[in-house]
């Protein structure tokens, strides 16, 4: 997949519309649109990598915000208290349907353990 056709890189150029809910200067938030907990929310940054692990090797530093940004979704959602997760699915077989890095965000409701 090109950057050109990528979801996610359509919602950072504003071609796509999405339910934003936070905003950096490297870092987009927005509701999933099949949300699997009250709180489902993406994290992704505005540059395109395809997996988490593309973008630990080329900007642990973007890594980190979009974890920093994801634990302020929590706050903002109210269940960083009562406790949330954070997922990266990481290529095909963990279930990654977009190639743009995301970080999912669920809260809201007893989340069991293992998942999926």
């Amino acid at each position: 997949m090109t950057e050109q056709d990528c979801l996610f890189c359509k919602i950072v150029s504003g071609e796509v519309p999405a339910d934003i809910v936070r905003e950096s200067d490297r870092t987009i938030a927005f509701r999933d649109i099949n949300p699997q907990a009250p709180t489902h929310v993406l994290v992704i940054p505005r540059e395109h990598h395809p997996t988490a692990a593309a973008l630990a090797a080329a900007d642990g530093e973007l890594l980190a915000q979009v974890v920093r940004e994801a634990r302020e979704v929590a706050v903002a959602d109210g269940v960083e208290e009562a406790g949330y997760r954070v997922v990266f699915n990481t290529g095909p077989g963990a279930g990654q349907t977009v190639f743009h890095v995301h970080a999912h965000v669920l809260g809201g409701r007893g989340l069991g353990w293992p998942p999926g």
